[in-house]
């Protein structure tokens, strides 16, 4: 028998690699987290298991409030249906495209933010409170007033920003398809940003000064200890903020619903779903769109996990 043969049949009959050992500390801090998060999520399937499974069986009947006696049991028609309609495909761009853009808008400007916040030494207290102002408006307050300064009439947004050259003193927001998306993200992002910096400045105290100072001296140029240190060091605080908001901005209604009621195609999910139920009396088909936003939501937080692919050992300082 040659060498090689041996050396093959050596590897072949190898042990395979042990398994990482997750340290005591590792263990014990899940099983904290697992008290700590138990009577929230038994309080919360208490409040909302009975919704979630009386939508899920009306989805299956077509049922309209103004004729309770026809109530018929249709199985997977409504999904059908509603799968099979444009509406709800244009609906669910409109929700994908507005969740995109803002949350990318507001993850750069609420970085910026969080860096301000982070840095300043006087006025501290006073930054941080007037960067937070407005998340703490109501989100229709704030839509009725973004829906004022967009107004052609009476707005101040066509008079200040008249020197734009895609802005005159006749630019009707509400007008046509994409003027009315951009007041509605408009609205979304000034209201949410100051969310997202909040997120941000709690990952940015977790960076090492010390391992800033080294990069420092080493010679590292700023946008070399943004992109090696400072950002690495942040992903996990970067994952919670972008889940958070895109899940939040993927169920988007409130400006919409203010602002435009639907009109020049700038309907959501959400929305579709409000004019099924609310308007139109659809419970079977409401209940079907309903079922299939939750299912979106959970897709698309398992899709940001998994992009993110975040080492939670590494976070805690094991890695």
């Amino acid at each position: 028998m040659t060498t090689d043969a041996v050396s093959d049949d050596t590897a072949a009959h190898a042990d395979p690699p042990p398994k990482a050992h997750r340290s005591d500390r590792a263990m014990a801090e899940n099983r904290l987290g697992m008290k700590l998060v138990a009577p929230a999520v038994v309080l919360m399937l208490l409040v909302t298991a009975w919704p979630m499974l009386q939508a899920l069986y009306l989805s299956l009947f077509r049922y309209r409030l103004t004729a309770p006696d026809e109530k018929t049991m249709v199985g997977l028609d409504n999904y059908v249906t509603v799968l099979s309609d444009s509406l709800f495909w244009r609906d669910l761009w409109n929700t994908v495209l507005i969740m995109v853009i803002t949350v990318a808008v507001e993850l750069v400007i609420g970085f910026v933010f969080a860096m301000v916040m982070h840095r300043i030494v006087f006025g501290r207290g006073a930054m941080r409170t007037s960067i937070l102002i407005p998340y703490g408006i109501i989100t229709v307050v704030s839509a009725f007033a973004w829906q004022f300064a967009f107004s052609l009439n009476n707005g101040f947004v066509n008079a200040w920003f008249s020197w734009l050259p895609w802005i005159n003193e006749d630019t009707n927001w509400f007008g046509d398809h994409w003027h009315s998306m951009f007041a509605i993200m408009a609205s979304e992002i000034w209201k949410t940003t100051p969310f997202m910096s909040l997120l941000l400045l709690a990952g940015l105290a977790q960076v090492s000064e010390d391992m800033l100072e080294a990069a420092k001296v080493d010679g590292a140029t700023w946008w070399q200890r943004l992109t090696k240190v400072i950002l690495p060091n942040m992903r996990s605080a970067i994952m919670v903020a972008v889940l958070f908001r895109a899940l939040d901005a993927f169920r988007i209604f409130d400006n919409i619903f203010v602002m435009t009621r639907g009109a020049q195609d700038t309907e959501s999910l959400s929305f579709l779903t409000y004019r099924q139920v609310i308007e139109q009396f659809q419970l079977g088909l409401g209940s079907a769109l309903s079922v299939l936003l939750f299912l979106m939501v959970l897709l698309l937080a398992m899709l940001i996990v998994k992009l993110f692919r975040v080492n939670l050992a590494q976070a805690r300082g094991e890695g």
